[in-house]
């Protein structure tokens, strides 16, 4: 390529750019909470959900109203086209890989993976044969001081649903 061809070879490429993706939300969303030191606590509050659900959400698990996605997009800056992928239904559960490689998350697929014949034994007899929701559900994540060191307490509260015989 010649020298006088580059400018039109810069608006040719512009011209071509891809459209935002969710990913691409999610890390402009990491991004400007660390520049504007937001805590997904402040954000909750605008959003007028509980931070964990506002987390999930902007991390690309939920889908937002308008209203939240518009209130969240003022607060931390976000371009309109982000805003209006936050209204989109997502991928759920879309981790990078089939075992997680960063040991915070690892250790929930650790827990499932030597609990979960547990988790299933015990839910199974207190309620029967079912599963526990994870769409009408609520997660709260609290810090409890000890001694030996603080604890993570996760309390998850999913609906019982029965399988149904036909």
């Amino acid at each position: 390529m010649k020298r006088s061809d580059a400018p039109e070879a810069l608006l040719a490429a512009a011209g071509m750019m891809k459209p935002m993706t969710r990913e691409d939300v999610t890390e402009l969303i990491v991004m400007a909470r660390i520049k504007k030191g937001i805590t997904w606590a402040r954000l909750s509050e605008v959003v007028g959900q509980s931070k964990e659900w506002t987390a999930a959400a902007l991390l690309g698990q939920m889908q937002m109203t308008k209203e939240q996605a518009e209130a969240a997009g003022d607060l931390l800056d976000l371009p309109e086209d982000a805003v209006l992928l936050l209204q989109q239904a997502p991928y759920k559960g879309s981790l990078p890989t089939a075992v997680p490689t960063d040991p915070l998350i690892y250790r929930f697929y650790e827990l499932v993976s030597v609990y979960g014949t547990t988790f299933k034994a015990l839910i199974h007899e207190e309620f029967g044969d079912g599963i526990m929701s994870a769409i009408d559900f609520k997660m709260d994540l609290k810090r409890e001081p000890d001694p030996k060191g603080d604890r993570v307490s996760v309390t998850m509260s999913g609906k019982y649903l029965p399988y149904k015989t036909y």
